[in-house]
C-alpha cells in the first residue's frame, strides 16, 4: 500500500523534577509505596509525529541504539493502537535532550507524550484517566505526565493530587552517571520506612529517600550535590543522577550554569504547573 502521511506535529516531552521523594514501604509485589511531589519543566525531548495510513509504527532519530521493541515510545504507540484497534500507523522522530538514567523522566515523558498525541491524531477519544491506566503498565511515572499537572503522587506514583506552586527557575546538572532505577529500588540499603505525610505537608522535613544510597553508589552525584550547595540548597531528582537547585530568577540559575565544570552537563528551565505537552497539544487542536 502506498504510504500517505499527514502533516508532521512536533511536541515537547517535558522533564520532571521530584521536589521530594519519600518511600513508605515495600509491597508484596515488589513495588514501593511512596509519596513524591512532581513538577514539570519547560524543557525536554522533542517528538515529531507523522500519521500514516498503513499500520506500521516507526521510531527514528536519537534512539541510542535501543531495539525498537524495547523502546518506550514504540511500546506506547503499539499499546494504544492495539487497545483502540486503530488501523493507522505513525512515524515518530525523537530529538533527545534529556539524559537517560537521569531521574528527569525522559522515557516516561516520551511514552506519555506519545499516548497523548496519538490519542488525538488517531481519534481514539480516550479520557486522561483511561490513558493513565494504559500508561502505568509502561512505568509508574507515566500517569503524572498523562495527568499534566503539578501533583503529589501516592501509591506507586499513580494516585495523584494536584497542587499549585509558584513559578521557579531550576539549574539542573547531570554528573555523567547513569543510575538504574531498578538497582536502587531493589537495593537492601534503601530507606523504606518514612512515615506518610500529614495534611500540612509543607511544614515537614522533606527529602529524597534515594539520595543517601545513590551518593554512596555514585560518587559523582555526591560531588555534584556538594558543588551546587555553594549556590543554593541542592537536591537529587528521582533515583538520580540529575541534581538541581532552585532560584527565583532565570539570571540566578544561568549564572550557576555558566560556572558548571566542563565534565558535567546541565540546563536551566522554569517550572510549569501545567505540562508543556498539554499546553502545546491543546493549543494545536484549538487552532484546527
Amino acid at each position: 500500500m502506498t504510504q500517505v502521511s499527514t502533516a508532521p506535529l512536533t511536541l515537547i516531552a517535558p522533564a520532571k523534577l521530584n521536589l521530594f521523594l519519600h518511600i513508605n514501604a515495600r509491597r508484596d509485589d515488589g513495588y514501593h509505596e511512596l509519596e513524591t511531589l512532581f513538577t514539570f519543566l519547560e524543557f525536554g525531548d522533542d517528538l515529531t509525529f507523522t500519521v500514516t495510513h498503513d499500520p506500521d509504527i516507526k521510531v527514528t532519530g536519537d534512539t541510542n541504539g535501543i531495539a525498537l521493541t524495547d523502546n518506550l515510545i514504540y511500546k506506547a504507540a503499539l499499546l494504544l493502537q492495539q487497545h483502540c484497534r486503530c488501523q493507522q500507523g505513525v512515524t515518530i522522530k525523537l530529538l533527545k535532550r534529556l539524559p537517560m538514567g537521569g531521574g528527569v523522566g525522559g522515557g516516561s515523558s516520551d511514552a506519555a507524550t506519545t499516548l497523548l498525541v496519538l490519542n488525538k491524531l488517531w481519534d481514539c477519544h480516550l479520557s486522561l484517566h483511561e490513558l493513565a491506566n494504559l500508561g502505568v503498565t509502561l512505568g509508574a511515572d507515566v500517569p503524572v505526565f498523562i495527568n499534566g499537572h503539578t501533583a503529589i503522587a501516592h501509591g506507586i506514583g499513580e494516585q495523584l493530587h494536584n497542587v499549585e506552586l509558584p513559578k521557579r527557575w531550576y539549574c539542573v546538572i547531570h554528573p555523567g552517571e547513569h543510575v538504574s532505577t531498578a538497582k536502587i529500588f531493589t537495593h537492601p540499603d534503601l530507606k523504606r520506612d518514612t512515615p506518610k505525610l500529614k495534611a500540612d505537608w509543607q511544614t515537614e522535613n522533606l527529602r529524597n529517600d534515594c539520595e543517601a544510597l545513590v551518593k554512596k553508589l555514585c560518587p559523582e552525584v555526591e560531588k555534584a550535590l556538594q558543588w551546587l550547595l555553594k549556590y543554593a540548597p541542592s537536591k537529587m531528582t528521582g533515583t538520580g543522577a540529575c541534581c538541581f537547585a532552585e532560584f527565583s530568577t532565570e539570571a540566578q540559575a544561568q549564572q550557576v550554569l555558566a560556572e558548571l565544570p566542563e565534565k558535567w552537563t546541565g540546563f536551566v528551565a522554569s517550572s510549569a504547573t501545567i505540562s508543556p505537552a498539554h499546553t502545546a497539544l491543546n493549543a494545536h487542536f484549538e487552532m484546527k
